[in-house]
């Protein structure tokens, strides 16, 4: 764990969460304005969209986070403050596909080509910034004395909550040995990545690589979510936020899939009931 990284001149603190997060938009934008100029998008176009992703992304994120931690926020300014922590990454993927809709009805853009082009952008994302999660030591796994457990150090948020909850004596001892679940979630984004590249090079219709991440995200998260300690996630019933959002997302992209393939089917064979 090391919430901050370095210091700058004057004392300022480079932060771990921030700076994962700026490396992979920095990486996620060149990466999909390459994949969208190989698929005949403009490029300075592609660039716009991807500002629209990014705004998108971070309210959405943001919103979720606030939705489901309501008893947080005590005025509208709170809400504003983002830099002081509280962001969702389903909130962000969610968020940024509307975004991306948004532009691309406006452009009159092909949306299913564009997500294809950024799908891979995700998962760099997801990696990167769930790497920056172990750093800052937030969204920790339940304890664990297995034989990649990690423990937090004093003070950590792991070690405040496990105190809260009286599984420590005290918050200013190390946490006890928890699942590494933003290792899980990074190693995940991995390989959403390579199942994104396999299924670019092989897809027939436009949205399959894009909608084989969300399929994919979607198991792992709502898999990850059982291993997860951290209280502030939000709950939906028996679920949990993301848990919840994992289901509707798999189902949603499920049934598109499966819509499409029943349509090409009924063109193909024009006298065959599906």
């Amino acid at each position: 764990m090391r919430p901050i990284l370095v210091h700058l001149p004057f004392g300022l603190p480079l932060y771990a969460y921030g700076t994962m997060l700026c490396l992979s938009v920095i990486v996620g934008r060149l990466l999909a304005i390459r994949l969208a100029t190989r698929a005949g998008m403009d490029a300075e176009l592609a660039d716009r969209c991807i500002v629209w992703t990014l705004v998108g992304a971070c309210v959405g994120a943001r919103l979720l986070y606030v939705v489901t931690n309501l008893d947080q926020f005590d005025s509208v300014l709170d809400v504003v403050k983002w830099w002081k922590g509280g962001l969702v990454a389903y909130g962000g993927f969610l968020g940024g596909f509307v975004g991306t809709l948004a532009f691309c009805r406006r452009h009159r853009l092909n949306v299913l080509a564009w997500t294809d082009a950024v799908a891979p952008s995700l998962c760099v994302g997801l990696m990167l910034t769930r790497v920056g999660c172990f750093l800052a030591g937030c969204d920790f796994g339940q304890p664990w004395n297995g034989p990649w457990a990690v423990r937090f150090p004093a003070g950590s948020l792991a070690s405040q909550q496990q105190a809260f909850q009286g599984l420590l004596p005290s918050a200013a001892m190390p946490s006890l040995p928890v699942h590494p679940t933003q290792i899980y979630e990074s190693l995940a984004g991995l390989a959403l990545l390579l199942i994104a590249a396999v299924v670019r090079r092989r897809q027939t219709v436009p949205g399959q690589a894009f909608l084989a991440v969300v399929l994919g995200y979607s198991v792992c998260r709502y898999v990850i979510e059982i291993f997860r300690a951290d209280l502030d996630r939000g709950n939906v019933g028996p679920f949990s936020a993301s848990q919840f959002i994992a289901i509707a997302t798999f189902v949603a992209a499920a049934l598109f899939l499966w819509m499409r393939g029943r349509s090409r089917t009924m063109r193909s064979n024009p006298g065959v009931t599906v």
